[in-house]
């Protein structure tokens, strides 16, 4: 059975479209632990535009063939509802789908890795109706509706999912252990929790953080690898060194962090780095710049290595200037994007040649002072480079989308730094020449100052210490 027209969708109509889902479940008598409807949201970018009621009715018909509920499942077919109705917040063109798990004849639909099948009939659809195609390679953590709203309940900038993400990637890479990690991530106001081996209180496998509730309120917990797949305590474990003493270290300071203890032991987190190492980690920057140039783009583990250690270096950065998210959250939001696969290698990649962790180390120290604003200025033009080779790789790989968002972020946020910092010498040789035409162009006619969520305070002080499913519960929509 089907029906549809573009009428505005009143209560009773809502009642009696409800009531029709329910039919087969209720005269059958058929019971789903945990909820018998199944929910999922299609949508656009708002950039793309709008679709016909027409277009939207056939993506649903085929959407829900592929996720079979409809005879094309060779099956019965079960009741489901797909409803228009308007934009978003954020100007997007999207239907919502509300499908019973109950099929006509009484059995049930299977919502076995209803996640990953919905991913790819989304991706089959976007070839099929000419849409904008998203990434096959990269894939990033959504979040869970009602985050937003609870945030915007709390006064809150951003909802915590995303202050734990930045706040866990700047500590993972400006650390050089896991112990120094632990600290640093205290040291931000974070609460930090391990998650120990069964049975066992001197193994740690995971972790949890929350951002500290106010007075009488309770802390909500995110997991590593629920923030970002590219923050599980296993994968961030792969770019330290492995030793018995360092585990020893970093099981003392699991320990005390769960305990509420001050740490164990202080580290290079609680000094300032030496400034003349500004200039030997801007150089290190600029030599792994160069050695991109010679990484094949199907090599999807090193570019999201590199994407992830420069991510955490702007996310170092704001950690330590931005009172509230501005323009260097930005960056590292957006490059982390590039950090995240749908799957991973089975031998993790370590860092061997120039990195972007020594930039991370500098940066998280910013608000010390240091050399000053000089300094920074140089490491911006080099972290910049990097962000221009990710975006080139992904240009390259016909990834377009994710090519406009970097050079979107690099125009009208990275320059709002450029434009804070001092200009950088001509003579500086490691500069890439089109990074630095951007920033000039981005740059052109704008005031340097700083506006709520600026990259840096007006001066340095010395010696300051975005296919859900969900059947009964919620997860992150399938969004463009």
């Amino acid at each position: 059975m089907a029906w549809h027209n573009d009428d505005e969708l009143n209560a009773d109509a809502a009642q009696a479209i409800a009531k029709e889902l329910d039919r087969a479940r209720n005269v059958l008598g058929v019971e789903i632990p945990g909820g018998h409807v199944w929910h999922c949201s299609l949508s656009l970018r708002a950039e793309e535009g709008d679709l016909t009621d027409q277009k939207w009715a056939d993506i649903a018909q085929d959407f829900m063939d592929e996720m079979g509920f409809t005879e094309a499942s060779g099956r019965a077919p079960a009741q489901w509802v797909a409803i228009r109705h308007g934009h978003s917040k954020a100007g997007n063109d999207h239907i919502h789908i509300a499908a019973s798990m109950v099929r006509e004849d009484g059995t049930k639909w299977s919502s076995w890795r209803d996640f990953p099948r919905a991913q790819q009939a989304a991706r089959e659809l976007e070839k099929k109706y000419g849409l904008e195609e998203l990434s096959p390679t990269h894939s990033t953590r959504g979040l869970r509706p009602g985050e937003r709203e609870a945030s915007e309940r709390r006064g809150a900038p951003e909802p915590e999912r995303r202050s734990l993400e930045r706040k866990v990637r700047a500590c993972a890479t400006s650390a050089q252990d896991e112990a120094e990690f632990i600290r640093r991530l205290r040291r931000t106001g974070a609460l930090v929790r391990p998650r120990y081996a069964s049975g066992r209180d001197d193994v740690v496998v995971g972790y949890s953080v929350a951002e500290r509730p106010p007075k009488g309120g309770r802390p909500v917990w995110f997991g590593g690898g629920h923030l970002a797949k590219d923050l599980a305590l296993p994968k961030l474990r792969a770019q330290w060194p492995d030793s018995p003493q360092g585990a020893a270290e970093a099981v003392a300071e699991w320990q005390a962090a769960a305990r509420g203890r001050r740490p164990v032991t202080t580290g290079r987190e609680a000094h300032e780095p030496d400034p003349q190492m500004w200039e030997q980690y801007s150089d290190e920057v600029a030599r792994l710049r160069e050695t991109l140039r010679s990484v094949p783009l199907d090599d999807h583990a090193t570019w999201a290595h590199v994407a992830r250690e420069t991510s955490g270096a702007f996310a170092a950065w704001s950690t330590a200037t931005e009172a509230t998210p501005g323009p260097l959250a930005a960056a590292a939001d957006e490059l982390s994007k590039t950090a995240q696969l749908r799957r991973y290698p089975v031998r993790p990649i370590r860092s061997a040649g120039p990195s972007a962790r020594g930039a991370s180390l500098m940066l998280m120290a910013a608000s010390m002072g240091g050399t000053g604003t000089a300094a920074q200025a140089i490491m911006l033009r080099q972290l910049l480079n990097v962000a221009k080779a990710v975006h080139d790789m992904h240009r390259a790989s016909n990834d377009l989308r994710r090519a406009r968002q970097i050079s979107h972020m690099v125009k009208h946020h990275l320059s709002q730094v450029a434009a804070a910092l001092p200009s950088v010498p001509a003579a500086t040789p490691t500069a890439d020449s089109e990074a630095a035409a951007a920033v000039r162009a981005s740059t052109a006619g704008q005031v340097a100052g700083r506006s709520a969520g600026s990259v840096l305070p007006p001066k340095y002080v010395q010696d300051r210490t975005h296919a859900s499913t969900r059947s009964g519960s919620a997860r992150p929509d399938i969004e463009r």
